[in-house]
């Protein structure tokens, strides 16, 4: 199973750092970002980790829920929490999802069906388990993102693609390159120009497809 954007996340149920979670009821009628890591203990994880226990609140503010899925058991994530914790200096307030089984990086076709966790096994054989997932109310994927193991994620990135996301889906705008919140957006082509200055008010036509107005929010 290949996943796009606009597909609906796969449902699961599944134990997590705090007890049983079934990911759509679980997402409700807000946001929600899974972002998954091959292994605990490992070095650029738990800076991942820590990362996102320090942006909590940014993310709650924005209706937005986190979930972190590593492959490894509920038992060894409150072990690992205590260290992202420590590095850190901020509570771990999200769940870890236990996929021990490897069942969530199947669905979310980040490893092969036929994959399997060998003895002595390292973070090397679930690597691809690196994935950032953006989910939508719809319980619609809006956007992933792929980092090999190597390189650590960049959160106020995936915080500043949800302020995008977000943004898109209330009002008929693009953002352009490099938008952070507050700069000017792209109006969307399904407006005409007089359509778009009736709504947005001042539209700067820069070419006849690439017309530019306020941050409506």
């Amino acid at each position: 199973m290949s996943l796009r954007i606009n597909d609906v996340a796969p449902d699961f149920t599944a134990d997590t750092s705090q007890g049983e979670i079934n990911l759509h009821d679980w997402i409700g009628d807000g946001y929600a970002v899974l972002f998954s890591h091959p292994k605990d203990f490992t070095p650029v994880c738990t800076t991942e980790f820590g990362a996102v226990a320090g942006l909590f609140d940014e993310f709650a503010k924005r209706n937005t829920k986190v979930m972190g899925i590593s492959v490894d058991s509920v038992e060894e994530h409150k072990k690992w929490i205590a260290d992202i914790e420590h590095f850190s200096g901020k509570p771990v307030k999200f769940p870890i999802i236990d996929d021990s089984s490897l069942k969530v990086a199947k669905l979310y076709d980040m490893l092969p069906a036929d994959a399997y966790l060998p003895d002595g096994r390292t973070a090397a054989d679930s690597a691809t388990v690196r994935t950032t997932f953006i989910i939508g109310p719809d319980k619609k994927i809006r956007l992933m993102l792929i980092y090999p193991m190597s390189v650590g994620r960049n959160f106020a990135e995936i915080l500043r693609a949800l302020d995008a996301v977000q943004l898109t889906d209330k009002q008929p705008v693009a953002t352009p390159a490099n938008w952070v919140e507050g700069q000017d957006v792209i109006v969307a082509l399904g407006l005409d120009d007089e359509e778009a200055k009736k709504k947005f008010g001042e539209v700067d036509i820069v070419l006849p497809y690439l017309r530019f107005t306020k941050d409506p929010e």
